[in-house]
This record gives structure tokens, sequence and C-alpha cells, in this order.
């Protein structure tokens, strides 16, 4: 009894301190998707990934720390080239589906990479939890380097598990990197019209 009282009474203090924010608007979005006829004159070559310096990074044993960079499912060290890796992988997946002729090379640059903290993760409160993802996305031509569209600025921000339900996710082999390489891609791929729309809207306690 004295165990769940604890646990009880740790998940109203983090409650209220991620409820201060109150429950916002986000956003999976983008302005527009690629035109159709030229989206499938590509074939995506490379992918090309920034992450400046300028970005925030936290390792706070905090529910939402205050920076541009949180993530934890990697060891500890410099967070900005496992954020490369991650969105590399996931823009690549996006691309699969451009089957043209004329090679180009996919470049982003990383706005935000705010993933859920373990200590949030562990919460089992409804419709609290978020992923903030966003990044610029720019395509060049891949012999000259001449942009042939964009950049445009995407965001591929979406809900987050946690308490019970990510528990059964990891239980079925998925993690939160998994789960954000899938949107990502899902999104990307969305953009440049070779996959569903996953423009969408939704309301959630998070930073």
């Amino acid at each position: 009894m004295r165990g769940l009282m604890v646990r009880l009474a740790v998940a109203a203090v983090a409650l209220g301190l991620l409820a201060g924010c109150g429950s916002k608007q986000f956003e999976t979005y983008y302005d527009q998707p690629v035109p159709v006829q030229m989206a499938r004159g590509w074939h995506v070559v490379g992918v090309d990934v920034a992450v400046p310096d300028s970005l925030t990074v936290s390792e706070a044993h905090e529910y939402e720390p205050p920076a541009d960079i949180v993530w934890r499912e990697d060891p500890i060290g410099d967070r900005r080239p496992q954020v490369a890796k991650i969105l590399t992988t996931a823009i690549s997946q996006g691309a699969k589906g451009l089957k043209g002729p004329r090679a180009v090379r996919l470049v982003a640059v990383t706005r935000e990479f705010h993933a859920m903290t373990f200590e949030a993760e562990s919460l089992n409160l409804a419709g609290v939890g978020v992923h903030n993802v966003r990044f610029s996305l720019a395509v060049q031509d891949a012999k000259t380097g001449a942009v042939l569209y964009g950049p445009v600025e995407i965001d591929a921000t979406f809900p987050a598990m946690t308490g019970p339900d990510m528990i059964a996710a990891r239980l079925k082999g998925e993690t939160q990197r998994s789960q954000i390489i899938a949107h990502v891609s899902a999104t990307v791929s969305g953009w440049l019209g070779t996959g569903p729309d996953m423009r969408m809207g939704f309301v959630r306690i998070g930073r």
C-alpha cells in the first residue's frame, strides 16, 4: 500500500509539473507536398543531415527538459551524431518510393529533436507525452548541387507512448527510436507523394 501511495504521489507531482504548461496543440505538418510530376522524376542517392551546434542539449533527469535535443536510448555522449543517424535512416526510408531517372540528394537541417525522457515515459497518465521532431528539407541535384525544391520546414511531431502502452510496445520490440523512425519516414513519404499524407493535429500535454 505504501508503494502504491508513493507512486500515486509521484504521478501527481509529475502531472502537476507537466500540466503547468497545459494541453497544447501539436501537429505533423508541412505546407504542401512536392508536386507529383516533379517527385516522380527523382531517385535519392544520398541523405545529408545537419544538427547545428546552436541547438541546446539536455541530459537532465526531468519530465520536460527545456532543450532542443533530448535523447536517451543511446549511450551518453555527443547527441548530435546520434540524432543525425536517426534522421538519416528515417528520411532515407521515406524516400525509397522514388524511382525516377534524376539522381538527387535530400539535405536536412535539424530544428528540434526532443524525444521523451525515461522519467516521462514511465508515467501512466492519459494525454501526456510528445516526440517533438522538426527539420527543414531540400532536394538537390546529385551532380551539380543545384537546389531543385525547398528547403521546406517539416514538423514530424507526434504523440508519444507512456506507461503500460510503452511497456507493451517495448515487449513487442518497439522503441522510441523505431517509433520516431517510422513516423518521420511516413511523413517524408507523404511529403514526396509516395505515401499517405500524414499531416494531422492533436492536443497533448507536452513541451
